[in-house]
Parts: structure tokens; sequence; C-alpha cells
């Protein structure tokens, strides 16, 4: 794709794309040439998420004519998976593409910019980071880590997980051993689970040896690519912990600095396409993987019932705000949060969830010709 073309298009498409006319004029910037390094948490090439952080350097470098290349490692060819945060603080690598959540031990707020428990949806998520301060809270939360933070993909509303028996009841939780990182675990051990955070390469043989009961990772798509189904059938629908899971790369702050004017907005014009087109993408590929799971592999679908609900509901306030007491800048970010939260409750519930319910009423619309 030739570099003028690519840019016109994302700039169409991303909020941050506005500064390209200068990147178009800038004259000569892409003397010389820059090798930079990628770490993921991610499986070599896995769908969705390995194959999204390859093709967000493989934009980079497009729209910068080959001046910005960057080599992508997946998890374990140059760091674990969870030490992705730490190569880029430190400097052994550049850039890292994965879920901010997975950081919260360095920082609690850091699970504001993937999902906490019923939260923003995609694009509620952006709507805060670009209309409601949310990105500059960002900048002031990583650049404490030395890191300049982007989202760059999300995976949209992501499955409650797979279980080995069912949840009818609140009891249902005690004792379960569940794959799960950010908040979701913390709202489940308040409810007698054990929560566990495992990379995602990790979860089939822990679920099939038996080292746990359970797990969320993403949704069909890649739920499927693990075979997660060749184990347990229970397949609950939807998350309350990820409604929306936002995936972030984070650059060394040194080496965000170093870029000029140019490479900064084709940057974050490429992060932003990226963003729409992987939400796109999760969406397609759910839809039919679902189908095969249920058709082919006869996974039961099931739902938590509406007093479990609310039961989380409650815990996962009473952890929100618990959170938000951490310290001042945590209590800045969780009310930016939330205040994006409830404007975007109050227009949804007067635009979208009206319209949505309408599709349902005459179910015979739009049947294939």
């Amino acid at each position: 794709m030739k570099r003028r073309s690519f840019l016109k298009t994302t700039a169409a498409a991303t909020v941050g794309a506005a500064g390209l006319s200068s990147a178009l004029s800038a004259p000569a910037y892409a003397t010389g040439k820059r090798k930079l390094k990628m770490v993921t948490t991610w499986p070599k090439k896995f769908p969705g998420l390995g194959t999204r952080a390859e093709q967000f350097a493989k934009d980079i470098e497009t729209a910068t004519d080959g001046h910005l290349r960057i080599k992508v490692y997946a998890a374990n060819e140059l760091v674990p998976p969870l030490a992705a945060f730490d190569a880029v603080r430190g400097g052994k690598a550049d850039i890292y593409h994965g879920s901010e959540y997975y950081w919260q031990g360095k920082h609690k707020a850091f699970s504001f910019f993937t999902a906490i428990p019923f939260g923003l949806t995609t694009m509620e998520q952006s709507q805060w980071l670009h209309y409601g301060g949310g990105q500059k809270l960002w900048d002031e939360l990583s650049g404490k880590f030395n890191i300049k933070a982007l989202v760059c993909t999300n995976s949209g509303v992501q499955m409650g997980g797979w279980f080995k028996k069912e949840i009818n009841s609140l009891e249902d939780f005690k004792g379960l051993r569940i794959r799960i990182p950010g908040l979701g675990g913390e709202v489940l051990k308040r409810l007698g689970a054990t929560p566990v955070t495992k990379a995602g390469g990790e979860i089939y043989l822990a679920l099939s040896q038996g080292n746990i009961d359970a797990s969320e990772w993403v949704g069909p798509w890649n739920d499927m690519a693990f075979g997660f189904h060749k184990i347990t059938k229970y397949y609950y629908t939807s998350a309350f912990q990820e409604p929306g899971a936002a995936i972030a790369a984070g650059f060394n702050l040194d080496v965000w600095n170093s870029f000029s004017k140019a490479d900064k907005a084709i940057i974050t014009a490429v992060a932003g396409d990226n963003y729409q087109k992987s939400l796109a993408e999760f969406n397609a590929r759910n839809a039919m993987s679902l189908r095969v799971l249920v058709e082919k592999h006869g996974v039961l679908l099931r739902t938590y019932s509406d007093e479990i609900l609310t039961a989380l509901a409650r815990i996962s306030d009473e952890v929100m705000q618990e959170i938000a007491m951490t310290d001042d800048l945590t209590k800045r970010i969780y009310n930016s949060y939330m205040d994006t939260r409830r404007a975007a409750m109050e227009w949804r519930a007067i635009a979208d969830e009206p319209y949505l319910r309408s599709r349902h009423l005459y179910e015979n619309f739009g049947k294939r010709l």
C-alpha cells in the first residue's frame, strides 16, 4: 500500500489522525531507519491478538516508508509474557503489546485502561480516552513507569468463561479455582473463588490437568483456537468483568520522546485504525466461531442469573470504590471513568437499547434470499 494512500485512509478513521497533514508535508523526516523491538503477551501468530500485534508493526512500517521497522517477539521469545512491561520500562525492548490490567501489581489504576467489571464497552472506552480526559490521565500514570501507552486493539465484549460445572447460585463460586486476571478476579474472590492469573498459552494445560476448574479468556474465536471446548462444555455469556477489553501498545518513554512529531502522529493514527479494525474482526469471527462451537462441538451456552449478576455488580462497585481510594491519581481516574460511564449509559438507554430491542420484535426481517 502506498504511504500517502495509507495515511489518507487512516486519518479518516482515527481521532488522532488530524496531525497527519503535517506528517505528509514534513521535510525529509525519514532520514535513516530505526529498528525497534516489540514484545507481546500473546502466543506467536495467535488469532486476533498475536496477529494484530504483527499487523500494527507492519502498518507503522508501511506508513513511515520503512523509516520505523518493528521486530515482533511473541511471548517467551525474548521475555516471558507478563514480563513485557518491565522489559519496555527498563529498555530491554522498545514497545509492548498487551493488556494493561496485567500490570495491576505495579499500580491498581492500570486496570481502567483495559477493562473493569461492569465498565465501559469498546466504543465507550474510546469515548473516555479521547473526549473524557482518559488519555491524559493514562499518560500521567504510565509516565511514572517510563511508558507512553496507546490503545491499538480491542476484542469487544467478551465471554464469561468455560466451566466444568454449571453456576446456578452464588454458592457455586465457593472453592472454584478460575483463571481470571484483573479486578474480576478480586470480585470472584469475595464470593469464595480462588482467582488465578495465567498467560493465555498456559490455560489449556491447567484446565486439562485439573489445576483450575474454570477459565475466562476472550471469546469464541480465540477460545476455539485454544481448544477449551475439548475439556469443558459450559460456556457462559457475557463477561461482567470485560465488557470491552482494550489492548495497548506501550512505548518506552525515552523512545517515544525521541520520535519526531510526524512519527508520533503516524503511530497514533495507526493505533486508532487498528483499534477499530480489530473490533470489526473480532465481531465477525466471534459470530462464526460461536456457531461452530455450538453446532459442531455441542458447547452448551449459559447465562448468569439476575441474582448472580446483581451480586456481582454490588461487589464490583465495592471493589472499585476501595481501589479509587488508593491514591489521588487513582481517585481522579475513577471519577473520570465513572463520569463517562454515567453519560454513556444515559445516552445508550435513549438511543441504542430501544433500537437493539426493536430488532428482535420481528424475527423474519432480512431473510437470506
